[in-house]
């Protein structure tokens, strides 16, 4: 989210779902929203039957293409091109904001330069999409308001993802809209309370609540209430630690909550970082994959058996309460942190709950000053909330920008780090299932939903099945230049010919052996939507 963040401040939904409701066009980009947010999925699908108008972006034929009134079935890699053609559009028939534009924005000149690496024939020739939809997706966005965008990793996990967030900013500010009921440029978390990460600092250059590294008044704030004298040089972000160069220096790891081994990309690589470390700590809340690899596993427990905040994707942070005791030797995270803190001989350490914590956040944290346990009783309260009597910010930027003036963003097109060719003849995205969470760490555990979905699938289009000989459920093969891996086709016309699509949840055909390390070179976010395979009938058919 690091572009969103650049532009906006923070790479937080600018406005919340409900508001999804107050939208007159709704554009989907990047994102099978009932699939990995059914909620509001659920909320898009309602805005539509009450008279909105929906654009989805999208190379694969998703549940929402069925609600819209244009898809848009772009070339994968291709999402910056289509929204720079789109803005062109909107200008050359002077379908701008000037106010907004003159207002609260600058740069406009040099994106309005930029526009000139799009022309319409060229856009056509790079996603695939014929001109006129890139024209009547462009006027309908532009003339249909309050507008807003609804995105997910399917702009992010490209070497190009901060210029495709950027691309979207560009063109929520050429039209106004921003900052108003209905508008917005809303990122949709992948998990419940990964906006709360990012919020408290695990991100390498801030501080909680986005305070950067690089203030002198910050870290003085920061080393006065923790006694300590900090370290001011950003840390690496998730990929580097894991040493893509070969070179990341990290010698042991302490990882809570997460399973880089099936989450990451190239497997085979995580897996050889992961046992070159000369200590590895896992804290969760099952053995999971990544913890099977772990010298010490601490088990933590889960969400009904502790108290705390999450602060979903629309910023509202709402309180969890313990309703079990945790099993056998778990412990809530932050006892488990504390401690091991307390071992180690670190002051500092010594909470007794989960609201003192929340107390040092509020105090240190201008964002949250008037979020308490007290007011969060009555219900969640969405940041920037900086008084007691605030009562939460439902939308961002309504008067100013978080960062003053709104940024336009001259932007280039950029190829994919890996393409096709002769030998690896296809491109692989990856996705999600309604039916499974993430890693599968948590949903595979339940009978019901693996009734539903019990294995991977390898989705192809027909055509491309019919020339590689391959029928609907054979078991196949598919190939990369960084391994292989073996699992059931599923013939589709829901993936696009030359494409074909799988999820990551499932230890057993674990997808991520294939995806490629490169990564963006400002977010650092890896490219796991396109990398370049072929598929072959399996020489060994795994039992059904």
């Amino acid at each position: 989210m690091a572009g969103l963040a650049t532009t906006f401040g923070s790479g937080a939904m600018t406005n919340n779902v409900k508001d999804i409701g107050n939208a007159a066009c709704i554009l989907s980009i990047g994102s099978n929203t009932t699939a990995a947010h059914p909620i509001i999925g659920f909320e898009v699908k309602q805005a539509v039957r009450r008279g909105a108008k929906l654009i989805v972006v999208n190379p694969r034929e998703i549940a929402l293409v069925k609600h819209a009134h244009l898809w848009l079935r772009l070339r994968p890699g291709s999402d910056v091109a289509l929204i720079m053609g789109m803005a062109r559009v909107i200008l050359e028939e002077h379908l701008q904001d000037d106010t907004f534009i003159l207002e609260r924005c600058r740069d406009f000149d040099a994106f309005k330069e930029s526009l000139t690496e799009f022309p319409l024939d060229k856009v056509e020739q790079i996603t695939g999409i014929p001109k006129e939809l890139i024209k009547e997706a462009a006027r309908l966005y532009a003339t249909v308001k309050p507008a807003t965008i609804l995105y997910t990793l399917g702009i992010t996990e490209h070497v190009h993802g901060t210029d495709g967030v950027m691309s979207l900013a560009n063109l929520a500010m050429l039209t106004g809209n921003i900052g108003k009921p209905g508008t917005g440029v809303n990122p949709l978390r992948g998990q419940n309370n990964v906006q709360g990460a990012c919020d408290l600092a695990a991100l390498p250059g801030n501080l909680p609540g986005y305070q950067p590294l690089n203030s002198p008044e910050v870290i003085k704030k920061f080393e006065d209430a923790w006694g300590c004298t900090l370290n001011t040089k950003p840390g690496l972000a998730l990929t580097e630690m894991y040493g893509v160069t070969g070179n990341s220096g990290i010698k042991a790891m302490y990882l809570v909550g997460e399973d880089p081994v099936l989450s990451e990309p190239d497997m085979n690589h995580t897996l050889s970082t992961l046992r070159g470390l000369d200590f590895l700590v896992v804290q969760d809340i099952f053995l999971s994959e990544t913890a099977k690899e772990a010298h010490v596993v601490l088990p933590a427990a889960g969400f009904g058996a502790e108290d705390g905040t999450y602060t979903n994707t629309e910023r509202r942070v709402q309180r969890v309460r313990k309703a079990i005791p945790p099993p056998g030797e778990a412990k809530p995270d932050w006892e488990i942190i504390c401690l091991v803190a307390q071992k180690m001989g670190k002051p500092g350490f010594n909470f007794t709950g989960a609201s003192e914590i929340w107390d040092e956040i509020a105090r240190l944290t201008p964002s949250m000053a008037g979020i308490s346990y007290e007011r969060l009783e009555k219900g969640g309260l969405q940041w920037p909330c900086p008084t007691p009597d605030h009562p939460g910010t439902p939308i961002l930027h309504s008067a100013v920008f978080t960062c003053g003036e709104g940024k336009f963003q001259p932007l280039k097109y950029k190829l994919p780090a890996e393409l096709p060719d002769s030998t690896y003849p296809l491109i692989l995205t990856t996705e999600r299932s309604l039916f499974h969470y993430h890693t599968g760490t948590m949903t595979r555990r339940v009978p019901g939903l693996n009734k539903l979905r019990k294995e991977e699938l390898v989705e192809i289009n027909p055509e491309d099945a019919l020339a590689l000989a391959i029928s609907d459920g054979e078991m196949v093969t598919v190939y990369s230049r960084r391994g292989h891996v073996t699992a059931r086709a599923k013939v589709t016309e829901v993936s696009p010919p030359g494409v074909i699509s799988m999820t990551f949840h499932f230890a057993e055909s674990p997808t991520n052996i294939l995806t490629n390390t490169a990564w963006d070179p400002i977010a650092k976010t890896p490219e796991l939507k396109f990398c370049a395979v072929r598929v072959e009938k399996a020489k060994e058919a795994i039992k059904a």
